[in-house]
């Protein structure tokens, strides 16, 4: 293998960053392999995978044909989740736990078959896909928004747990794009006119996607996981998303929680 040629595992590139962010590395001539849920053929410089987040049996099947190839895996990139909506009273529980096994227990899967081959090399790059739902939490996105904040927690400890391994840990947290998460979530709606929160679900739920159909494309991410794929340093996280919203974390780490939610309320249509 060329030595100058990094080998990137990307979970989840059958649409949005994921897809993204595999043809950016692919036509850069990084090697790279990502991971679909449904058989699929390989792309022009991608090598596709089958893989499911909540199937550990296919991960393991998945991470060692990439080290049974190339022999390593030098960054990995934990981009798959998904995304329910709802109230956290009222949702059904299963989604709930969906949310959670995929979003939080996935990732732990796939971290623990990548890490070890890692460790051995005493190098590499893993970079965990939070969200700006994962510093706030967001109205009818309760269990997304739990799933990314344990992702930030995980992020912040593994980072101590790899760094004497020469393994680097970034966490991303992008803003509103517009990907197929919107329809995706469609799929994982709790909607009941008899719900007690069915009005402002309603109201909130239509906010959120005017929000993120009108966020940036994913290309855009994609190019800035790019430049942290190939920085020798990279920075702990990234909050990738408008000025507004790049305000919202500010103002969110600086400002009395009274305060915060006397904004952030009023953006979801909550009075």
């Amino acid at each position: 293998m060329n030595a100058m040629k990094k080998v990137v595992f990307i979970t989840g590139i059958s649409s949005g960053f994921g897809q993204s962010i595999a043809e950016q590395l692919a036509a850069k001539e990084y090697i790279v392999y990502g991971t679909v849920r449904k058989e699929a053929e390989n792309k022009p410089g991608i090598n596709v995978l089958k893989m499911d987040l909540m199937d550990p049996a296919s991960i393991k099947s998945a991470v060692s044909q990439v080290l049974q190839k190339e022999g390593r895996i030098d960054v990995l990139i934990n981009n798959a989740g998904m995304h329910t909506g709802g109230s956290i009273e009222t949702s059904p529980v299963e989604y709930a736990k969906l949310q959670m096994d995929t979003n939080v227990m996935g990732m732990v899967h796939v971290l623990r078959e990548v890490l070890p081959g890692m460790r051995k090399q005493q190098s590499g790059t893993v970079i965990n896909f939070s969200s700006i739902g994962g510093l706030m939490g967001l109205p009818f996105q309760g269990f997304y928004s739990a799933s990314k904040f344990a992702i930030e927690g995980l992020s912040e400890a593994l980072r101590m747990e790899v760094k004497p391994f020469g393994i680097k840990v970034v966490a991303i947290r992008p803003g509103d794009f517009h990907t197929h998460n919107t329809a995706n979530r469609r799929n994982y709606l709790a909607t009941d006119a008899t719900d007690p929160y069915a009005g402002q679900f309603k109201k909130t739920l239509a906010i959120i996607e005017k929000d993120e159909n009108g966020g940036w494309p994913p290309e855009v991410l994609a190019k800035k996981i790019v430049n942290i794929v190939e920085k020798k340093n990279p920075c702990h996280s990234y909050v990738i998303a408008s000025m507004e919203q790049k305000l919202a974390v500010v103002l969110k780490r600086i400002l009395p929680a009274g305060w915060f939610f006397k904004i952030l309320a009023p953006h979801y249509g909550i009075k």
